[in-house]
C-alpha cells in the first residue's frame, strides 16, 4: 500500500496591536476547533514558484477573514504537524505581525463568528483557547517584547 505523503499547509498570523493580540472565534461550522477562539490563518492555496508564499498566504487570509493589514515585517515565530480533526495532517506555521490598520471584524462567518483583542493574560485565562494556542501565543509575547526592545534581529 502507497502511503500518502500529501499535507495541508496552514500559516497563522500572531497579530499584535501594543500589548494585544487579534484573536478569532472559529465557527462552529468549521471543521477544526469549532467553536474556540484562534488565531487568524489559512491553507496555502496551490501556487506555482510563488516567493514569499507563507506571508503572502497570511496576508491574504488576514484580509479575507477580517479585513485588517498587517506590516511587511513579519517573523516566524514556531511550527508544528498535527492530525486534524478531518483527518489531514496539518503543517502548521505561526508567524508574528504587527497590526498595520482596518477595524477588524469576521467577514467570513462559516469561517469566524467573533473577533476580540485580548491581552496575554487573558488568553491564558480563557478556556475556549487551545492549550496549543496559548504556547504558541507565550513564545510570540516574547518575542514582541523583544521586537519593542530592539532585541529581535
Amino acid at each position: 500500500m502507497k502511503k500518502n505523503n500529501s499535507y495541508v499547509v496552514n500559516v497563522e498570523a500572531a497579530i499584535f496591536k501594543q500589548d494585544k493580540w487579534l484573536m478569532g472565534k472559529r465557527s462552529d461550522q468549521e471543521n477544526h476547533a469549532a467553536g474556540l477562539y484562534s488565531m487568524i490563518g489559512g491553507k496555502v492555496e496551490n501556487a506555482q514558484n510563488d516567493n514569499n508564499i507563507l506571508e503572502s498566504t497570511l496576508k491574504r487570509e488576514v484580509i479575507e477573514e477580517v479585513g485588517i493589514t498587517v506590516c511587511d515585517d513579519i517573523y516566524y515565530v514556531k511550527s508544528s504537524s498535527f492530525i486534524a480533526d478531518f483527518g489531514s495532517t496539518v503543517i502548521d506555521i505561526v508567524l508574528l505581525c504587527r497590526y498595520n490598520g482596518g477595524e477588524p471584524r469576521a467577514l467570513q462567518p462559516e469561517e469566524l463568528s467573533a473577533v476580540a483583542w485580548m491581552t496575554i493574560d487573558e488568553i491564558l485565562a480563557d478556556e475556549n483557547i487551545p492549550t496549543y494556542t496559548k504556547e504558541s501565543l507565550k513564545i510570540a509575547e516574547r518575542m514582541r517584547l523583544k521586537l519593542q526592545a530592539g532585541a529581535l534581529l
